[in-house]
């Protein structure tokens, strides 16, 4: 979560503070941002249009974003993020599923969408663990787990995909690490 206000437009959603940057007419970063990041309005008729598509999006998670977009990214990341917006609304894929179209690994997968720089927009949300719900901008609970979470449960998602089963025990070891001490 950012805290810096460099931001075209910062506004109020159902999943908090968002600010977005915007560089000659396209999208470069959509951010969850404090609550405490003053209230910026659009000011252009771009601005006025990105927080009209998003309204619609929150008003109904069908909606396909037409918004043009400036992400920098390697080469695998911006397959990664073509893939997700490739993704239908209501419909998930795993992190495995995904390496596997593309050729990959599942944890680069996940490392494509940690670096997702307009969530959201990009649905990197539609994306779980084989095990329940898995990462969502970086962390695998809190906030961030919670606004995936509402993402997926506003597209109809229900059931394991929604899941955090990715705790870690007590004494900070993966379940494998522990089962091996005892060996």
């Amino acid at each position: 979560m950012s805290t810096d206000n460099h931001y075209a437009i910062v506004f109020d959603s159902p999943l908090g503070r968002l600010g977005l940057q915007c560089r000659d007419g396209r999208i470069t970063r959509l951010d969850y941002l404090a609550h405490t990041v003053p209230l910026k309005a659009a000011a252009t008729a771009f601005e006025r249009q990105v927080l009209k598509q998003l309204a619609q999006f929150f008003d109904n998670p069908e909606h396909h974003f037409t918004l043009p977009l400036d992400m920098q990214g390697t080469d695998f990341q911006c397959r990664v993020w073509q893939a997700l917006t490739e993704t239908p609304t209501g419909q998930t894929l795993t992190y495995g599923e995904l390496a596997a179209r593309l050729d990959s690994g599942a944890r680069a997968v996940g490392n494509a969408c940690r670096n997702n720089p307009v969530s959201i927009i990009v649905p990197c949300h539609r994306v779980v663990s084989a095990a329940g719900i898995g990462g969502y901008s970086g962390s695998t609970g809190g906030p961030e787990i919670e606004r995936k979470q509402w993402l997926l449960r506003r597209e109809g998602i229900v059931g394991p995909a929604l899941k955090n089963r990715q705790k870690t025990p007590s004494n900070g070891l993966q379940p494998s690490q522990q089962r091996n001490l005892h060996a």
